[in-house]
């Protein structure tokens, strides 16, 4: 249902992308630093699957490749007010930031698929996506410090626990992000 909103014309398509790669980046700085990692738990992920399920694959994907953008450009809109195209590519995180449009467009997909129509299947879409992310961050670590076992300790473990309640919270949101697009359409 959420991500059905087709056909639509290219400067509601082109307000959504920009409007949702903006809600990444104040998703971006709710931060919580781990000591023992490079890797602080933010709101991204619960930004980036939400705007999958809304945005359906083609428009939620786009929006985090502009959030990246804007990001890259030197806007602070990565996690803590980071920027730069260092941060983007060459950083611990590169590869969570790197996956979040694979992940916004798989949610997508399966939104657009019915899977955003019910709590649990929508959840279940969401987990795919955070899925995606952890394995391309995960990876990424691994490659940076030479050791997956290290990777998945500081990369992955962590925030298992955190993805499932912005998962739960982002599923929950749906129906909202609904109600706020529909009668965003109507105006």
């Amino acid at each position: 249902m959420g991500a059905a909103f087709k056909p639509m014309d290219w400067t509601r398509s082109l307000g959504l992308v920009l409007g949702f790669s903006l809600l990444t980046a104040l998703a971006a700085q709710i931060v919580i630093p781990l000591p023992w990692s490079p890797v602080p738990i933010t709101g991204q992920t619960f930004a980036v699957l939400l705007t999958g399920a809304l945005l359906g694959s083609r428009l939620g994907a786009l929006a985090l490749m502009v959030y990246l953008l804007e990001g890259a450009l030197g806007l602070p809109f990565f996690a803590a007010g980071g920027s730069g195209m260092g941060r983007l590519a060459f950083s611990p995180t590169s590869g969570y930031l790197l996956s979040y449009p694979a992940a916004a467009f798989l949610t997508g997909w399966l939104a657009t698929r019915g899977w955003d129509k019910r709590f649990l299947t929508a959840a279940a879409a969401m987990a795919l996506g955070s899925v995606v992310i952890l394995l391309c961050g995960w990876s990424w670590l691994a490659i940076w410090y030479r050791n997956p076992a290290y990777a998945a300790s500081i990369g992955v473990l962590p925030f298992i626990p955190g993805d499932i309640i912005k998962i739960a919270l982002a599923a929950a949101a749906l129906p909202s992000g609904w109600a706020i697009l529909r009668n965003r359409r109507k105006d």
